[in-house]
């Protein structure tokens, strides 16, 4: 009978060579491309591909597609007893030779050449950087994004939700949003937004009268909403009520202007509000922390200002 082959021996062949040794030190602590190990080794391509096939055939390696390149790093440790044991000790090994100091060092100047070359990228790009981001990326993601550091426990509100633009970028972040809208038409359009949402209620119902019990919300946002309402106040005394204490709104609407044809075209019935106002209704509804900021306006925007306001229910 033929006595099984330990594993070890599969082991012991594959580190029994110093160049395969020196590479997986390099690899252990950074994932590399053939022609940075190249550049590092100071060995043709062809040894370092060839041993590289080699550790990989062992379980010693693993790489992965980046683009037109590809990354080696060293396979994640899920080596039990021996094998590993048999690495520390000639990883202790080899780490100490002259050799490995001087890999060590050139790998510093491979690394050095990759931030030079990012660095280089931005020196030429700095004047067109915004536009180059926005042309490949969209012009928005990095406000979605900014949801992610909302609470993932949290139930928000989106009064007014209109068609479900911002209840859909709430949604993946928290636990659960409220929409609320009093336009069966326009929380039609946003169940078809949102179909298959599993986080997300839609409730019909004015902002002056909200259908959401007392305290059920840690947040709630209103967007370009308020010039509808005959008393905005009103609805934000509502919104404090539906708030726990401590919960946080977030406002944004227009800034004060004098486009009277909003009334007709819009059904607007306030044509914004100015700072002192906001704060003043605000602080009347049982809220503090009131900071109010104008936002930029787009260059392809059309309309009035805009003006962030948040707040936290005392």
């Amino acid at each position: 009978m033929t006595a099984a082959h330990p594993a070890i021996l599969d082991d012991l062949s594959a580190l029994a060579d110093i160049t395969r040794d020196r590479l997986l030190v390099l690899l252990e602590a950074q994932e590399l491309t053939v022609s940075e190990l190249c550049s590092v080794l100071q060995l043709p391509q062809s040894t370092v591909s060839r041993h590289l096939k080699a550790l990989s055939d062992s379980g010693w390696v693993t790489s992965r597609a980046e683009g037109t390149s590809r990354l080696y790093s060293m396979a994640p440790d899920n080596r039990q007893g021996t094998a590993r044991r048999l690495w520390l000790l000639v990883r202790e090994q080899v780490a100490e030779s002259r050799v490995a100091g001087q890999d060590h060092r050139r790998l510093q100047t491979v690394l050095a050449s990759r931030r030079s070359r990012s660095q280089q990228f931005f020196l030429s790009a700095v004047g067109q950087w915004d536009r180059l981001r926005e042309e490949l990326f969209g012009g928005h993601f990095h406000l979605q994004a900014a949801c992610g550091l909302l609470d993932p426990g949290w139930v928000v509100g989106d009064l007014g939700c209109g068609t479900g633009a911002m209840t859909a970028a709430l949604a993946p972040f928290v636990a659960r949003v409220i929409a609320v809208d009093n336009s069966a038409a326009m929380l039609a359009a946003a169940r078809r937004r949102l179909a298959g949402s599993q986080t997300v209620e839609f409730r019909r119902g004015d902002l002056e009268q909200l259908p959401i019990v007392d305290a059920e919300l840690d947040a709630a946002v209103l967007t370009l909403v308020l010039p509808y309402l005959a008393e905005p106040s009103r609805a934000l005394a509502d919104v404090a009520r539906v708030l726990t204490p401590g919960g946080r709104v977030l406002i944004t609407d227009l800034l004060p202007h004098d486009r009277e044809g909003y009334r007709q075209q819009l059904g607007h019935q306030w044509l914004g509000f100015s700072e002192g106002q906001m704060t003043s209704w605000l602080t009347t509804a049982g809220f503090t922390d009131i900071r109010l900021h104008a936002l930029p306006s787009a260059p392809e925007a059309k309309g009035p200002g805009l003006f962030v306001a948040r707040a936290r229910r005392t």
